[in-house]
């Protein structure tokens, strides 16, 4: 199922949201720029390997910014332009609606810890893997989980195929649990063939920045508030 459009306005513009499409994008033409060796160290440098994370500090020639920082840097690089626009479709249609209910500043403080949870969560599941893994998919899951959390009966225009295309209009809890319990199976189906990740995509990466927005955003959400008139 393809998510087109939601009929859940925002009430102000998503500026968060536009920056980090932004910030995506500038980055993702910066690894154009580079040879196939330039990116091929980028990726390395500022890629998540779980096994960094595991051996730091009894690994000397690992360092705590080669272990952690690119829990951070890992979420604004992909691989290809399949994988940064639908990582950046998503943020797009799903995340001023959070941005709208937390604010600002605490939508970005959400969306970051949503990366550095799905980082996390790819690394527990892959302790040994030498294997750099980037993209934003792991925060934009966490915007999912919470908009999963907030406005799980919002309408989302969305392309079914089913034989052949179909548009309808479909309740948003339907589109995100559908997209979760994929992700779970198919993070569940890498394990039982001994790998934590097939195909080249982190499965628990995604489970966990999903899991981990739908806990989060309950306690960031701001409270609205109430105007009472005494007469």
């Amino acid at each position: 199922m393809i998510p087109l459009r939601d009929a859940n306005p925002s009430r102000h513009v998503p500026l968060v949201t536009i920056v980090l499409i932004a910030a995506n994008l500038a980055a993702f033409l910066y690894e154009l720029s580079l040879g196939p060796q330039g990116l091929e160290r980028l990726v390395y440098q500022l890629g998540v390997i779980p096994s960094r994370l595991t051996t730091f500090p009894r690994q000397p020639d690992v360092g705590f910014g080669d272990a952690f920082l690119p829990l951070l840097t890992s979420m604004f690089l992909h691989a290809g332009w399949l994988h940064l626009l639908g990582n950046m479709w998503f943020l797009w249609i799903f995340g001023d609606n959070i941005e709208d209910r937390l604010g600002k500043l605490r939508y970005l403080l959400f969306y970051l810890a949503c990366g550095l949870g799905a980082g996390l969560a790819h690394a527990l599941f892959n302790l040994g893997s030498n294997i750099p893994t980037i993209g934003a998919s792991g925060a934009v899951a966490g915007v999912l989980g919470g908009y999963l959390v907030l406005f799980p009966t919002a309408r989302v225009l969305t392309l079914v195929p089913f034989f052949f295309l179909i548009l309808a209009n479909l309740p948003a809890w339907l589109i995100l649990l559908y997209w979760f319990v994929i992700q779970f199976f198919s993070g569940a189906m890498s394990l039982g063939a001994g790998r934590g990740e097939a195909g080249g995509v982190a499965w628990w990466a995604h489970v966990g920045g999903f899991v981990l927005g739908a806990l989060l955003v309950r306690l960031l959400v701001r409270r609205r508030r109430v105007r009472v008139v005494i007469p």
